[in-house]
């Protein structure tokens, strides 16, 4: 069991540029442009005719990454590239087949399988299987073929119009209104049929315990990516015999976007993305603007610990005792465990959060539609089991509560989250043990935000200011 490097760290945040959809978005459409002038790069009239394309083009650039077209919206860009071809006449094949050749060797090829190959151990011939999930994925990644691919040939088709022949005023022109036509077309699309946001609680915390803890400890289990319905399905005798002396909440939402660390600052502050800063995997500012359960528990004089992989650090910064993602996905849940045990063993936190990642790492290279993706969580099972079962021999669990919780689902192709598919949108979330009441299952709706001040209420601290999540009053067994 290592911990994550520096190199690691830095690596991690580099990779982000290109898997979020707005960065990969520009460093795709400016590498190609360059690639196809590749030997005109040293002269100077390659430039003058260059740098105003590219000052033109940045607009509609720019309103592509400001503007995400994840699921049914993705087929408007289809749409905006035919009305291109129709108003500019223009076309330049061999762009656009460098553009899709390397978009195909960097997503089925470099992506899913050399570079899941080296990191998980995915299989050799996993192109075999990626390419569809490419195609099928709906989120706003640069692995979303049918979203990065039309976005990519309108910049380049763009940049090529402008670059072909000298600029005048006329093609200036057509081209900046052309991008208007596209923003606010864009703008009318998303304000009608951008609906599936969830509505996060609004009012600060209000049932705080100041009667003393309800659990000496906190253990939080996050089985990141796993879904909820495909949790239903999986086989999982321990985990069911711990819920049913629990309470079980049926129907709890993640963020938005629900990407790993949107939902982790969600979940350990509770306050929405809006509040706490993190809107992306790729963290451009480190650290959250609001208060973290960790600060609420060193104000109480309590500890805290996250064992995670590298990009947690982004948000949460030194209270993550990180472990490296470089592993086999039959590994890597037993190397978070063994962190997790030194945690316990040497700092003795009251609140242990523990990722793991093998189900989610599975729904990304082999997709969560296939007999491996409920394998793993039948296999993540009986590891708690054991984490479980070694934290009673030493004491751990005495007086202890547990949280069992996905920081979001996934949906189709490469175990797409981020934009609220229904297979994305719903965790599976129980709590059990010290002060948890047993036997219950609550269907009204909640927010993965509601967990934060739920830990608090527990371990009888104030929750994190900033947090406007609920206490889960109905799953506690002594009630203001």
């Amino acid at each position: 069991m290592k911990s994550a490097s520096k190199f690691e760290i830095a690596a991690a945040r580099c990779w982000n540029v290109l898997n979020e959809g707005k960065s990969f978005h520009p460093v795709f459409v400016l590498g190609i442009f360059l690639l196809l002038y590749v030997a005109d790069l040293g002269q100077p009239e390659f430039w003058d005719r260059a740098l105003p394309a590219l000052a033109l083009t940045a607009p509609l650039v720019l309103l592509f990454v400001r503007y995400d077209f994840p699921l049914h919206l993705r087929w408007a860009l289809w749409s905006f590239l035919a009305a291109f071809v129709a108003v500019f006449r223009f076309v330049d094949v061999g762009a656009l087949a460098l553009a899709f050749g390397l978009y195909v060797f960097f997503t089925v090829f470099f992506w899913g399988t050399f570079y899941y190959h080296l990191r998980t151990g995915a299989p050799r011939n996993n192109f075999v299987r990626f390419w569809r999930l490419v195609l099928e994925n709906p989120d706003s990644t640069s692995g979303n073929f049918l979203e990065q691919i039309p976005k990519a040939f309108i910049a380049l088709l763009t940049l090529e119009y402008l670059n072909a022949a000298p600029i005048n005023l006329g093609r200036a022109v057509l081209v900046l209104a052309f991008t208007g036509a596209l923003a606010v077309a864009s703008y009318l699309i998303h304000r009608k049929f951008f609906t599936w946001k969830p509505v996060y609680p609004s009012e600060p915390t209000r049932d705080i315990n100041h009667g003393g803890p309800l659990a000496k400890r906190v253990i939080v289990v996050v089985i990141d990516g796993c879904r909820l319905d495909r949790f239903r399905e999986a086989e999982k005798p321990y985990l069911e015999r711990m819920m049913a002396g629990g309470t079980v909440f049926e129907s709890v939402e993640t963020t938005y976007p629900a990407r790993t660390v949107v939902c982790f600052s969600s979940m350990f502050t509770g306050a929405a993305p809006e509040k706490h800063g993190i809107r992306s995997n790729l963290v451009l500012k480190l650290g959250l603007r609001v208060e973290s359960i960790f600060d609420s528990l060193w104000r109480a004089g309590k500890k805290g610990r996250l064992v995670g992989i590298a990009h947690l650090i982004d948000a949460f910064g030194d209270d993550v005792a990180s472990v490296t993602s470089v592993a086999h996905n039959d590994k890597i849940d037993q190397n978070l465990i063994a962190a997790a045990r030194r945690e316990l063993t040497e700092h003795d936190p009251e609140l242990l959060i523990l990722q793991l990642l093998a189900v989610d790492q599975n729904g990304h290279t082999r997709g969560t539609y296939y007999p491996e993706y409920v394998e793993r969580i039948e296999i993540t099972d009986a590891l708690i089991e054991e984490f479980m079962g070694w934290c009673e021999e030493r004491g751990y669990l005495e007086d202890a509560a547990v949280v069992l919780m996905a920081d979001h689902g996934q949906g189709r192709g490469i175990g797409a989250h981020g934009h609220l598919s229904e297979g994305e949108r719903f965790v599976p979330f129980a709590m059990w043990g010290s002060g948890v009441a047993a036997g219950m299952s609550v269907s009204e709706p909640r927010s993965i935000l509601d967990l934060a001040p739920t830990i608090s209420y527990l371990l009888g601290v104030e929750p994190p200011a900033g947090s406007t999540g609920r206490t889960l009053l109905e799953a506690l067994e002594r009630r203001p």
